[in-house]
């Protein structure tokens, strides 16, 4: 029991860490959370207090779901870049929250980047 207890507050430490740094600044924060199943992101701004834009993994075709979840969460990033440029929004900040830089967090960046946001 002890060790969950440590795990949760690991976890709840490195959110708090990076959520620290990243709010209140004068881009919008492009926030990752992660499920057993499904990856969603959200492009929040915070000076506004309301998100600009949304997607999850729930959201793709048919053909998109069949494939595997980094694939996946990598097709997302480049779904919320696309939005982000309709939006004329080219710059934000990455909020990863607890979760490690690496597999599906690291495939949203990815994607993100490759649809020409600046993160």
């Amino acid at each position: 029991m002890k060790a969950i207890i440590a795990t949760r507050q690991k976890k709840l430490r490195r959110a708090h860490r990076t959520g620290v740094r990243l709010r209140g600044g004068a881009h919008p924060r492009l926030v990752v959370f992660r499920s057993n199943y499904y990856t969603s992101v959200q492009l929040i701004d915070d000076s506004k207090h309301q998100t600009l834009a949304s997607i999850s993994t729930k959201s793709l075709g048919q053909a998109d779901q069949k494939k595997n979840k980094t694939e996946q969460a990598y097709q997302i990033g480049l779904e919320i870049g696309a939005q982000a440029k309709k939006l004329k929004v080219d710059q934000a900040v990455f909020d990863r929250r607890s979760y490690l830089y690496h597999g599906r967090v690291r495939a949203v960046a990815e994607g993100a980047r490759k649809a020409g946001l600046k993160i």
